[in-house]
């Protein structure tokens, strides 16, 4: 029986407990549209994902930290490998990377909050 990483699986947004189920209904190239979409349960070991009503709302801080992350760091490119275009290019272009990177921020977010705060322990029996 091999351990699959932790690293691997909430890249994949695989379940903490036996990181073989999804913990999105869709692939995010099947269906761009549905990436909010969340099991309840792991489809693979019938985990429950929300521990509590309102679980998820802590998700935000993380998003808040990747979404100033990201928006810093368009920031940072613009000004420096782009020579401090005019202000109008900021103002367009830095909302426009926030943006299209919302299903990523999104995802990413829910998963690393469950992985650190859901108190859910990997058993890798259940991988198989």
């Amino acid at each position: 029986m091999q351990k699959k990483s932790a690293g691997s699986a909430i890249l994949h947004h695989k379940c903490p407990r036996c990181r073989t189920g999804d913990i999105f209904r869709y692939s995010f190239f099947q269906k761009p549209t549905k990436f909010t979409d969340t099991h309840k349960n792991c489809p693979h070991c019938g985990e429950q994902y929300e521990r509590e009503p309102g679980f998820f709302f802590g998700a935000m801080y993380v998003s808040y930290a990747f979404t100033m992350a990201i928006l810093l760091g368009t920031a940072f490119i613009l000004y420096n490998f782009f020579g401090d275009p005019e202000l109008v290019v900021y103002i367009t272009a830095v909302p426009a990377v926030v943006l299209l990177s919302l299903p990523l921020v999104f995802r990413y977010s829910r998963t690393l909050f469950l992985y650190g705060f859901g108190g859910i322990k990997y058993k890798p029996e259940l991988a198989d």
